[in-house]
């Protein structure tokens, strides 16, 4: 694609998510605030239109009605960020390329809306997580972690604008950039990281790596330090239940993997279970693991299990413990499953992550999955 259909493309995207694509109506009207401007363009016009769904240069344009069902969107690049908007539709993120597009749950085609500026992919980074604002209704803004070339970093924009600086400093390395994050029920802004291969930072009180951290909306830390929860291999998902807990995957370097229910000044015990460790809610092996992200629906929680090629799906007590063993849900169906997000309908929206060099990948892969769980009867979606 050219830069000049890219920008087009761009100045279309405030328009897309207002509701004229796909014909869904938001629940509020999309507010572009100012923050670092994008690219210097009009809106579409006769001579200069936005692509219609179908144009052969968006992903998925070839997609068949008679396909896969569960299937909204294929031949992506590694999608790794996922966010549901208001409107019923998503946006999802290319770690590799930086791409946001807007995902349809009609299975129309997925449209690219913007690429994310200043994204280096080297080794497992790139464009990592994403969340919305808290008050996205009124202020439009995407917040996304990637890394660049010097650091891994919270930026914020709006649709089609230039990435402003949230968070900075976030040790980067060839592997293990963590990537989770959410925004708590208060508007705490989380942020899950990785040890970047040098385990002893997870536990090093000076570092960011391997930590969860807590931030306001404007990156100021809250509380006396940004460290929320240390002792952490690889954060790469984070997710709340109905009462505003957080919860963090954990892809560990060694060992079984975790899914660990947080606490303030809580460790974690990698790389050395000190005493007083805090004790993960589950434990998955590391052949069924490589968790990546979460989701927790009542009693039920849904993870991507990168290695595993799986959805771990799990049930807890009213102690908040496991009940049983952990079940797999769609195991080796669609490979190696990352982001896992709930919709307000219980539904879950999944990104598979076959193009990521450990995969397999299959002629239209990588895929956005919308499933209902095998347990949706019995959950209260959040």
């Amino acid at each position: 694609m050219t830069r000049g259909a890219r920008a087009l493309l761009a100045a279309g995207a405030c328009l897309l998510l207002a509701g004229c694509g796909g014909g869904y109506t938001p629940a509020g009207p999309f507010r572009e605030v100012q923050e670092a401007p994008g690219p210097q363009v009009g809106p579409p016009s006769d001579t200069t239109p936005a692509p219609a769904p179908g144009d052969p240069s968006t992903p998925g344009s070839e997609q068949e009605e008679a396909g896969d069902p569960n299937v909204l969107a294929t031949d992506l690049a590694v999608p790794t960020g996922l966010v549901l908007l208001p409107d019923g539709t998503g946006i999802v993120a290319e770690r590799e390329t930086g791409r946001l597009l807007q995902v349809f749950p009609d299975r129309s085609p997925a449209r690219e809306l913007m690429v994310v500026a200043g994204v280096d992919a080297t080794g497992d980074g790139g464009l990592l997580g994403l969340a919305l604002s808290p008050t996205f209704a009124e202020d439009g803004l995407f917040y996304a972690y990637l890394s660049t070339a010097t650091d891994n970093r919270v930026v914020r924009f709006p649709m089609g604008g230039a990435p402003n600086p949230v968070v900075t400093g976030i040790p980067r390395g060839e592997t293990r950039n963590g990537g989770g994050l959410v925004f708590g029920v208060d508007g705490t802004l989380y942020v899950g990281t990785g040890d970047t291969g040098d385990a002893p930072l997870a536990q090093d009180p000076a570092s960011l790596a391997g930590k969860v951290l807590a931030y306001d909306v404007f990156g100021q830390p809250v509380g006396a330090s940004p460290v929320y929860s240390s002792g952490l291999s690889n954060v790469q998902g984070l997710c709340l239940d109905a009462e505003g807990a957080v919860y963090a995957t954990d892809d560990a370097a060694t060992g079984p993997d975790e899914f660990d229910a947080l606490v303030p000044g809580g460790d974690y015990g990698s790389p050395v279970a000190i005493p007083g460790a805090n004790p993960a809610v589950l434990t998955v092996p590391a052949e069924t693991g490589g968790l990546a992200g979460c989701a927790v629906s009542g009693s039920f929680v849904f993870l991507g299990a990168l290695d595993g090629r799986q959805v771990v799906l799990a049930t807890l007590g009213p102690d908040g413990a496991p009940v049983a063993d952990p079940e797999p849900f769609l195991p080796d169906e669609y490979g190696r499953l990352r982001t896992v997000v709930l919709a307000p309908d219980g539904a879950l929206w999944i990104t598979t992550s076959n193009t990521d060099g450990l995969g397999t990948p299959a002629e239209d892969d990588d895929k956005v999955l919308r499933i209902q769980p095998p347990a949706s009867e019995q959950t209260s979606p959040l």
